[in-house]
């Protein structure tokens, strides 16, 4: 499915967006579409004039596309948490099914979905669920991609991309697991992680939607 305006405003957001500027290959890999389409909806959305754009620097949310992308990714979160806990998902299963969810969500329903379940404070994916009217402002931290060997890390949050969540199942990375790294291949290669209890080989591709906490 080709991703629309929202997508993108809500991966900028993910990725910091609201405070930094997002590269285009940032958003390319996240997203999974070719630098052409991105570079064609970068376009549309600062028309919208709810992104700017500056060249050779990236991309950040204006106020009028960071209201919009968090109200969006509050109701998204908000149901991510109710077929998690409530209607037994696994949290690689939750994100197309909340991608639908958020579009027929009145802010009523976002408020009272927010009550019956003791208003949670993030989502399984570790991101913070923002409270209505309030804009998503992620604690800051660093991509996994972003650190040496030796460093040891702490998964603190993912982002919300099912092609991500069920690579991260298949090689059996969860949040708040604690890692060594022993080894970045060259050349983008992968990242090995290690524990004493597993050994993770991550690509670098995902590590680059993978934030972590530094021990």
């Amino acid at each position: 499915m080709t991703p629309n305006r929202e997508d993108y405003l809500k991966l900028i957001l993910e990725l910091g967006g609201d405070v930094q500027q997002i590269s285009n290959k940032q958003i390319v890999i996240g997203l999974n579409i070719s630098a052409a389409s991105v570079s064609e909806m970068i376009t549309k959305l600062v028309k919208e004039e709810l992104i700017d754009h500056i060249p050779y620097k990236g991309v950040q949310l204006t106020p009028k596309g960071l209201s919009l992308a968090s109200s969006l990714i509050r109701k998204h979160r908000l149901w991510e948490v109710f077929l998690v806990e409530h209607l037994g998902y696994s949290w690689n299963d939750v994100h197309d099914e909340a991608e639908v969810l958020e579009h027929i969500t009145s802010n009523t329903l976002a408020t009272r979905l927010e009550q019956y379940l003791d208003s949670p404070k993030t989502c399984p994916h570790g991101g913070m669920i923002p409270k209505e009217n309030q804009f998503v402002y992620e604690q800051k931290r660093e991509l996994l991609c972003s650190y040496a060997v030796h460093s040891k890390i702490r998964i603190a949050r993912v982002i919300d991309e099912r092609e991500l969540l069920d690579y991260l199942v298949m090689i059996d990375l969860h949040l708040q697991e604690e890692y060594e790294i022993i080894d970045i291949s060259p050349y983008e290669g992968p990242i090995t992680l290690t524990n004493g209890e597993k050994t993770v080989v991550v690509s670098y591709k995902a590590a680059n939607s993978i934030f972590v906490d530094l021990l």
